[in-house]
Order: structure tokens, then C-alpha cells, then sequence
């Protein structure tokens, strides 16, 4: 594609007309971005993440930046640091300047609706990446662009069933939290007590909001663990949570009795799943929804927002798998692996591999 091709006739090129923005029309899409931005006509984005500590939320900013490079897009980032107030103030400082599109994970539910509003108002492309900004129905109706997220229920339904099943679906089990404001978490903590809440034998000895904090969830780790030294298992609401957990189940010489799992599936999970330390994690694709973030702001931003909101999807899944370290090793399939889950292969160091290069 040349250097000097221009907006319209972009527009009106084969691969984009009336059919939306699929696989063959991202590409044609990354040349046309790329031959603007060698024509120093870059695009300017804000995105915001709740907090870049967490190293989900900064794997998300990695993906972004990469994927802004791909399609000339000069991003500023405003880190949320894990508090909704701070984050409140860096989105409004955001509010009172131009961009060519925005994109952000916020906090906690409905912090940041007015600063949003008004970059809404203002022509701005609004994507909301991961957790709501507002609920539903509000979000529709202010005009964000699209809502990219993954299914937070299945991920933890999926960890917290592996979990049960290896508490021989009885015994005491404790439950950290994310921070509650986040819809993510709050899904997570549904999808917890929609599994244990099927088995009458199962206690739920402890549920309490370490706020994505390690040091808040090794503490509450440890707590649990010294008021009920028979604990069976502990689900965590991020894999960062979840290794400091299982970090203090080994301090305290219960390796091999407390079963730990998590969400995220970030690598050092994924190992540890492979491990045996962790028990399940399920992912969500901090690569893709940021990724897919720039995509849709970047397109929003070349042919116009109406345009987009007609091209891309209110909600779109970034959906994931659920991982644990089993193998399907059925030795009457030896010959005919095919039939095997995942060829009778362990799935650990290819998707840490994928992850490594921002694909999974």
C-alpha cells in the first residue's frame, strides 16, 4: 500500500466495505496506519489501567504500546495505581486534552463517568477494556464505543470446580478478592460461590478483598491459615494473589495439603500449574483485550466513530481456556494420539510461549 494512499480511498477499498473489521481487513488496515504514520500523520491515545503493579495490567500495557507502534500510534498512559481516586483524578486531567481515541480499565464501577462522558461528548472514541465503566445498560447509552472483556464467571467457575475436585468435594475453603469495586472481581467472587455453592459439604471459612495486593493476601493467606490449620484449598482472585497464597501455605508446611488456584494465566502461573504448585489458573488475555483496544480506537479514529460503532461489536469476548497440569495419557489411545486431549501433550510451555510474544 503507498505512502500517499488517502483516507477516502481506503474507505472505499474492497476489503472494508460494509463488511466490518475482520482478519483480512486488519492487515490492510495496519498498512494503511503505518503508511500515514511514515507520513508523520500518527494518531494520539490516553489509556488508563487500573493499576500497572499488577503484572497482568502492565503485560496489558506492553501489548498496547506494541500494537500502537504497529499502527502509528503514540499512546500516554495514565497508571490508575490501584486506587479509584487516583485514577478518578489522572482521567480527568485526561478529560481536559485532545485525543484521537481513549481507552481504559477502570477500578472500580462508576468512578469514572463524568470525565468519560465528557471525552464522549467531545467526538473522542471511548473503548472499555476488561471491568465496567458504568453499568451495562449506562455504558450503552453514554456512547462508549465497545466493551472488550473476558467471561470472568467461567474463569472462575472453571479454577474453582478443579479446586473442589481436589478437596474430594469437602472440607473448608477460603476465598481472596480482588478489590470490590472491580466487576471483574466481583464476577469472580459469583463465580466462586456459584461452584461451592453446590456442595453441602464444602465450608467457605474465609471471603475478604485483598485489593490485587500480594502483601494483603499473603497476610489474609496466613490468617486463615493459623485459624484453621485443616484448610483444604484457597482460590485467589488473580494469579498474583494466588502465588503469594500459595507461598504462605508452603511457609507454614501445608504444601501438600492446601490446594491453591487462580485467574490470569500469566506465565509464572502457567509454570507453576505445570509445577504442581498451583492447582488451575484460566486466562484472560491481557494481550488481546489491550490489543484489541488500540485496534478498534485506531479504526474508530481513521474512518470515524459512526462508522465504527456500526463496523465493531458492542461487547466483544476475549475469551480464554482454563489450565491445569493434567494429561490425557490413555494408553489404549498410545497410537492414535488425536483422540487424546490436546495429543496426550502438556499445554504448559506452548502457551507460556505464546504469552512471551503477546499472541495468548
Amino acid at each position: 500500500m503507498s505512502q500517499n494512499l488517502s483516507r477516502r480511498s481506503f474507505l472505499k477499498g474492497s476489503l472494508f466495505a460494509g463488511s466490518g473489521l475482520v482478519a483480512a481487513n486488519l492487515f490492510s488496515f495496519m498498512q494503511f496506519r503505518q503508511a500515514r504514520a511514515q507520513e508523520g500523520k500518527t494518531l494520539r491515545a490516553a489509556m488508563s489501567s487500573a493499576g500497572l503493579a499488577g503484572t497482568w495490567n502492565a503485560q496489558g500495557q506492553e501489548a498496547a504500546l506494541r500494537w500502537g507502534e504497529l499502527l502509528g500510534v503514540e499512546i500516554v498512559w495514565f497508571d490508575g495505581e490501584f486506587d479509584p481516586a487516583i485514577q478518578r483524578s489522572k482521567i480527568d486531567q485526561m478529560a481536559t486534552e485532545s485525543w484521537d481515541f481513549v481507552a481504559m480499565q477502570p477500578g472500580a464501577i462508576g468512578t469514572l463517568v463524568d470525565p468519560v462522558q465528557a471525552m464522549i461528548d467531545a467526538g473522542i472514541p471511548v473503548v472499555d477494556m476488561d471491568t465496567l465503566i458504568a453499568p451495562l445498560d449506562q455504558l450503552q447509552s453514554m456512547g462508549v464505543l465497545t466493551f472488550i472483556a473476558p467471561n470472568n464467571v467461567f474463569m472462575s467457575e472453571s479454577v474453582c470446580e478443579k479446586l473442589v475436585e481436589k478437596m474430594g468435594g469437602a472440607g473448608k475453603i477460603a476465598h481472596i478478592g480482588g478489590a470490590p469495586g472491580h466487576t471483574g472481581a466481583q464476577a469472580r467472587g459469583q463465580g466462586f460461590l456459584n461452584v461451592v455453592g453446590r456442595y453441602a459439604d464444602i465450608e467457605v471459612v474465609d471471603d475478604q478483598p485483598a485489593d490485587w495486593d500480594v502483601a494483603k493476601a499473603a497476610g489474609l493467606a496466613e490468617a486463615v491459615l493459623n485459624r484453621h490449620p485443616d484448610l483444604k484449598a484457597i482460590f485467589a482472585d488473580n494469579d498474583d494473589m494466588a502465588l503469594a497464597a500459595r507461598q504462605a501455605v508452603e511457609n507454614a508446611g501445608l504444601g501438600d495439603q492446601v490446594f491453591v488456584g487462580g485467574v490470569d494465566a500469566m506465565s509464572p502461573a502457567i509454570a507453576a500449574v505445570r509445577d504442581g504448585k498451583l492447582v488451575a489458573t484460566a486466562r484472560n488475555s491481557a494481550t488481546r483485550i489491550h490489543g484489541w483496544a488500540v485496534i478498534a480506537g485506531a479504526y474508530a479514529a481513521t474512518v470515524g466513530l459512526e462508522q465504527a460503532r456500526q463496523d465493531i461489536p458492542f461487547f466483544v469476548l476475549a475469551d480464554g481456556p482454563a489450565i491445569t497440569n493434567e494429561i490425557d495419557s490413555n494408553p489404549a489411545l498410545a497410537a492414535e494420539p488425536w483422540k487424546l486431549n490436546n495429543y496426550g501433550l502438556s499445554v504448559a510451555d506452548g502457551l507460556i510461549w505464546a504469552q512471551d510474544q503477546l499472541v495468548f
